[in-house]
């Protein structure tokens, strides 16, 4: 059978590992299409692009000419195992693939570089992207976020090289094939999958030994490889840093050689650590890092990763920040760039486990704003946990300025609050009302 006769059928097509998948199927020539629970502006972007998605989980909607034997249906984890079309495809026999798989599978045949990591993967993954960019290289990226200098989560420069984001969850990482790998944080997460930290670092070790050629790693982690550390000497470092406004003047040094002055504008140590470490890996593949270096100075950021934005004279932080060490990343980006300023955080948990998992750690950080507003827990894929909810959470933040609000309260929230800063973190569906809200900034330009 001809390969491009091959169709594709993407259930959960607007998750933000799926829609680059299945943009990048579509440009190859393929049909192209999918299911989704809800509109989003990824799936705006797809249905604009030409591609066809279904917003209603019904089997007679799939059309005739997907329902063939040169049809492959992939699935994201995040599928309910009661989704109809997922069973229906199940049942007729179809060739059904895991997104990893069919990750796996693309880029196989190009020089791999695979960014993995509990935090970090798609801000790293960017930096990469810019760098290769910057240098003026061949590549393929999909990312995990929406670079905005492209908008887009697939970059698309060439064929030469492919960088992705290894995915953890659902030890979906594993099926890749990485020449290049960086490691940026196995804190404890996913523990609904892997029980505990020591069976989540099993699995980073067995991708570690995936990578055939060379493994940067952050700085502590146990794990074999070249280490980059901020401000600590080791492989690859950050020294003589100082910040501005915008972003960090660093000196970055590799085993044998040292590039001054090197200008980053993103703000975070944490961003400064993950440009680092894209920085490294990049180094360590023997490419041409001087001429790329200098394209950090106009690296334009990525949707909802410590985006900066104004809304009536206030500013608004948004962030994808969804475990407690990210949040505290963010707070202490807080305190060192907009110190002074009065802030409140609105915080939307993600998943029940994880709120679970990390109630205490997530009170502990939370309680250090100024002010504290929670939402409701966005579950995605999983049914309620008996006792883990938002007023839980609350109950336990040590700080008088806290409440819980409703969904329909978020946007008038952030309007009327006194606070100089707000800052909007969590990775479910609060990205489509803070969406809205820089909407409204754009029209009143």
């Amino acid at each position: 059978m001809d390969n491009s006769a091959v169709k594709y059928y993407f259930l959960g097509i607007g998750g933000i590992g799926m829609s680059s998948l299945a943009k990048y199927l579509f440009d190859k020539g393929h049909q192209v299409m999918g299911y989704d629970k809800t509109p989003s502006t990824i799936t705006s972007m797809l249905a604009a692009a030409g591609i066809s998605i279904l917003f209603e989980d019904k089997v007679a909607l799939i059309p005739e000419e997907f329902n063939n034997d040169n049809t492959q249906v992939i699935y994201t984890p995040a599928i309910p195992t009661d989704n109809l079309q997922f069973n229906h495809f199940i049942e007729q026999g179809y060739l059904i693939k895991k997104r990893a798989v069919l990750l796996g599978e693309i880029t196989k045949e190009s020089t791999v570089f695979a960014i993995a990591g509990t935090h970090g993967k798609t801000t790293t993954a960017s930096f990469l992207s810019h760098l290769f960019e910057a240098a003026e290289l061949k590549f393929t990226a999909f990312l995990g976020g929406v670079l905005n200098a492209e908008k887009s989560n697939l970059i698309q420069k060439g064929t030469e090289y492919t960088i992705v984001e290894a995915d953890e969850y659902d030890r979906s990482f594993l099926q890749l094939f990485p020449d290049y790998g960086c490691i940026t944080a196995m804190d404890s997460d996913h523990l609904d999958i892997y029980g505990d930290q020591a069976e989540m670092e099993k699995a980073y070790t067995e991708f570690s030994k995936k990578v055939t050629e060379k493994l940067v790693v952050a700085e502590g982690l146990p794990l074999d490889g070249l280490n980059y550390a901020v401000g600590t000497e080791v492989e690859y470092f950050a020294s003589n840093i100082r910040k501005d406004s915008g972003g960090y003047y660093f000196d970055f040094n590799t085993p044998d050689q040292t590039f001054k002055e090197v200008y980053l504008n993103a703000i975070g140590k944490h961003n400064l650590s993950n440009a680092l470490g894209a920085a490294a890996l990049m180094h360590a593949a023997g490419l041409n890092i001087e001429k790329a270096l200098y394209g950090l100075a106009y690296f334009n950021g990525v949707n909802r990763r410590m985006e900066v934005f104004k809304l009536n004279e206030k500013t608004l932080i948004d962030d994808y920040a969804h475990h407690p060490e990210e949040i505290k990343a963010v707070f202490e980006t807080v305190q060192s760039f907009f110190k002074g300023k009065t802030n409140k955080v609105i915080f939307q948990p993600h998943l029940y486990s994880r709120t679970k998992d990390f109630m205490d750690d997530f009170a502990k950080i939370l309680s250090q704003f100024d002010q504290v507003v929670l939402m409701d827990i966005y579950p995605a894929r999983e049914l309620p946990i008996p006792g883990i909810t938002s007023q839980a959470l609350l109950d336990k933040i040590d700080n008088p300025n806290k409440r819980l609000i409703s969904e329909k309260n978020f946007i008038s929230t952030v309007e009327e609050t006194g606070a100089d800063l707000i800052v909007i973190l969590g990775a479910g569906d609060i990205g489509v009302k803070v969406q809205k809200l820089k909407n409204k900034v754009l029209n009143e330009i």
